[in-house]
């Protein structure tokens, strides 16, 4: 059954034959009869009494009449509601790590405030597994997370890898370790450190690379802003990953700088995230696409660049993957 068969009945009963129904629904007659007939064929209904005069509803068509006005006035609702979606404000809730968000969330929440006047955008800081429970439970339309190369992703959500970096060594520029062309676990035992707090990829990561050792002094703190304010103000060293530190306005200025780590160090990524089962919005689509074409750009940009600043290399993969 298709809308259009009902509304073709409801208009022979408004304009009374078939003939004046098909001119002003601009169909052929023949047309017209035939949808008719799929659709009394599919109910089992004669629909129409067809005569040498013309058609008109039949008696058991004006019984199922109110059911077919009906639908079409819930599918007419149902557009009302849609256009109207369109054309007002609305607010899309989005959660962060707050990892790249000089790099990626400012510039795209710019674009997307160009394209999309009306509509806001509620970004919420919080650890992974804050926005993947958000995710699963409606309280957020999207997630920017990060992952270790390798990290499992959450089955019910459609994961999109934008940007792929590494863990850098994240100072101040007149540190002692500025000096290093790249730092060692050693040089950063030897340093207050400013480690994520648990819940966070670089607080698991940092774990793992100390093994277990301590550092001379450590203080713990929630996402990357706070972490690099931390450095600028000399409190100590910390470890993120690079696109955090790139570009940063502290780094920009000469605040901070970045190194890399000595050794083997595994990517990190920065992805979005949405619900599978969930409907998104269409103003959620959009700045999910303006996510994606944000992260080209800064992955472009950084591969024409070479190296940045403090030697770290540029992340690789420019390539978007849905994973």
């Amino acid at each position: 059954m298709r809308i259009e068969q009902l509304e073709y009945i409801a208009a022979v009963t408004r304009f009374g034959s078939l003939r004046r129904a098909a001119e002003a629904l601009h169909v052929s007659q023949p047309a017209l009869s035939e949808t008719v007939r799929n659709l009394e064929r599919e109910l089992g209904v004669d629909l129409l009494d067809r005569r040498r005069s013309g058609a008109r509803i039949s008696a058991a068509g004006r019984e199922l009449l109110p059911h077919i006005m009906g639908v079409l006035d819930a599918v007419d609702s149902l557009r009302r509601a849609s256009d109207d979606q369109h054309r007002t404000t609305r607010m899309i809730r989005l959660g962060t790590v707050n990892a790249a968000t000089v790099p990626l969330l400012v510039p795209t929440i710019q674009a997307f405030r160009s394209s999309h006047p009306e509509t806001q955008i509620e970004v919420t800081g919080g650890q992974q597994v804050d926005i993947h429970r958000e995710l699963a439970e409606g309280g957020l339309d999207l997630g920017l997370v990060n992952y270790l190369q390798g990290d499992d992703k959450p089955p019910g959500l459609q994961t999109t890898e934008l940007l792929r970096g590494r863990p850098v060594v994240c100072m101040r520029s007149d540190s002692r370790l500025a000096a290093l062309r790249s730092v060692s676990v050693n040089d950063l035992l030897r340093e207050p450190l400013i480690v994520m707090r648990s819940g966070y990829v670089m607080h698991r990561y940092v774990h793992r690379l100390l093994e277990g050792r301590n550092p001379a002094f450590s203080y713990s703190t929630d996402g990357a802003e706070m972490g690099k304010l931390m450095v600028a103000e000399g409190l100590g060293a910390t470890v993120l990953p690079d696109f955090s530190v790139s570009g940063d306005p502290l780094e920009r200025s000469g605040i901070i700088t970045q190194r890399p780590i000595a050794g083997d160090v595994p990517a990190v990524l920065m992805v979005i995230q949405r619900p599978l089962s969930a409907t998104t919005t269409r103003a959620a689509r959009d700045l999910h696409a303006m996510f994606v074409r944000s992260a080209a750009d800064y992955t472009a940009h950084e591969a024409l660049g070479g190296r940045r600043s403090g030697g770290a290399p540029a992340p690789s993969g420019g390539t978007v993957a849905i994973i």
